[in-house]
């Protein structure tokens, strides 16, 4: 059987399971790109995100020896729910391993769904950490793994979104964005794509600090990126599958990668004008709209919102990544002078009406003429910073922009 009549079968199986989720019009978005822009809303899933569909396919497949023995998975995130609920509803024990780092709401969450039929355990420090402990203790005792994307039933799963979003009546559809970690959305919504609307162009989307699939395609074979930025936490993975590699090289048409700040403003544009809350992998296909704009002018798109699943805790590092990468954000280290009125002095002489001081640290302080100081500023529009840079040497204040040098940013702020 092909993975297009496993991904039918899988529909069927999902009946009754999954919210066939709507495919909603957006009028800000079309308006904005001057093209037809649609919203596939996976975010508005039981379990806030499109993993039930394959999580549960899976595991609904088991034999009966297996799922009396129970599963095992490891997860950050919308796996781990997915899953927890599947066990749930087919009554079959599972233990899901996360890592230590995991905040505490998606902790609750994942015993929210799983109920009694769920034992978390908390190991390492990394999402890595946590799949090696699991596949052990899956080995050791003969348990089935259930993996987040690297599995043909997982794969065929995922595909019934892109069931769904065929079965609506939308003109012919051009473009097709999809979010990529591991890959199995993608390869599993492309596949259906590739049988049923052949001319739609399909797009993958990765956060510029992840991009472990293009890095796929371009070497011919999935390996594994020494470092990643995991602030996209569900698209976030060091290497890809080698089942949705081998169906991704041929099923999607190219790749784009977004910087991770673009990931935030869109994340806060969503919630300002939509009233969309979405975790950064959700808002992904959304972002990646200004890097095609011209492209899909007059065209009819569709974006996959994948999940919702975000920390409120994160909030502030949103907004700052988000005002940085806007350039509104500005941080510098200032040899500043240690004297009384030395920062009156830097205020008049060298920031503008509509300037804010929104940081302010010595690195160290003595008895020194000057000394280091961290500084933050917002600015209200993006070219209002030169003239800051110009008056602080015209002043004669010695600085470095530290927003270039982002590791050391890291370490300061």
């Amino acid at each position: 059987m092909t993975l297009f009549e496993n991904i039918v079968k899988a529909q069927d199986n999902l009946n009754g399971v999954v919210i066939k989720t709507p495919l909603q019009f957006s009028i800000n978005l079309s308006e904005k790109y001057q093209a037809s822009v649609y919203l596939k809303r996976e975010d508005l899933q039981q379990v806030r995100s499109y993993k039930i569909r394959g999580a549960y396919n899976k595991i609904s497949h088991l034999d009966e020896v297996q799922k009396e023995k129970g599963i095992v998975c490891a997860s950050a995130g919308n796996h781990a729910q997915g899953v927890a609920y599947s066990c749930q509803l087919l009554q079959i024990q599972g233990k899901i391993y996360m890592p230590k780092t995991t905040p505490k709401q998606k902790i609750k969450q994942v015993q929210l769904f799983g109920k009694s039929f769920v034992d978390i355990v908390l190991i390492g420090d990394t999402f890595d950490d946590a799949f090696h402990a699991a596949k052990q203790f899956s080995n050791e005792n003969q348990l089935e793994f259930i993996h987040p994307f690297d599995d043909l039933e997982v794969i065929a799963g995922q595909g019934t979104v892109g069931l769904e979003i065929l079965s609506e009546k939308v003109p012919s559809i051009d473009y097709l964005l999809l979010p990529v970690g591991g890959g199995g959305l993608a390869a599993g919504v492309s596949t259906v794509f590739k049988h049923l609307s052949p001319n739609t162009k399909i797009i993958g989307v990765e956060p510029e600090g992840a991009p472990s699939m293009q890095h796929a395609i371009y070497q011919n074979c999935p390996i594994s990126l020494d470092s990643i930025d995991k602030f996209v936490d569900g698209a976030a993975v060091k290497q890809v599958g080698n089942e949705t590699f081998s169906i991704c090289k041929n099923t999607l048409d190219r790749m784009i990668l977004v910087p991770e700040g673009k990931v935030c403003s869109t994340i806060l544009k969503l919630y300002n004008e939509e009233a969309m809350v979405v975790e950064p992998a959700g808002a992904l296909a959304i972002a990646s709209l200004d890097f095609i704009a011209n492209e899909i002018k007059s065209k009819t798109v569709v974006c996959v919102v994948s999940g919702s699943n975000n920390d409120i805790e994160r909030t502030e590092e949103i907004k700052e990544r988000s005002l940085i990468y806007e350039g509104l954000k500005h941080y510098f280290m200032i040899q500043f002078p240690q004297r009384p009125g030395a920062l009156k002095e830097f205020v008049n002489n060298v920031l503008g009406d509509t300037d804010d001081i929104t940081y302010f640290q010595f690195i160290k302080k003595n008895n020194r003429d000057v000394g280091p100081v961290v500084v933050g500023l917002e600015v209200k529009n993006e070219e209002d910073i030169i003239f800051v840079k110009a008056k602080m040497q015209d002043k004669g204040f010695q600085f470095q922009y530290l927003n270039e040098k982002e590791p050391l940013l890291s370490i300061l702020i």
